[in-house]
């Protein structure tokens, strides 16, 4: 049985939410993150919602929808 990553490590492959700060959601597709951090931050507009690309090792800032 494999141990599960901590919340805090960077993932290595995909993309990923981070929400406050914190590595949350993991998806396979860009598409997926970005639908995913859209929906969160139209829901929860107090939240600083990023995309993280594994492969690049950046982050995207998701803006609140007007």
């Amino acid at each position: 049985m494999r141990k599960p990553k901590s919340a805090i490590e960077a993932p290595t492959e995909g993309y990923s939410l981070i929400v406050d700060g914190h590595f949350k959601s993991h998806h396979t597709t860009i598409e997926a993150a970005e639908q995913a951090a859209v929906a969160l931050k139209n829901r929860y507009r107090m939240l600083q919602v990023q995309v993280y690309d594994a492969a690049s090792k950046t982050r995207s800032l998701v803006a609140a929808p007007l």
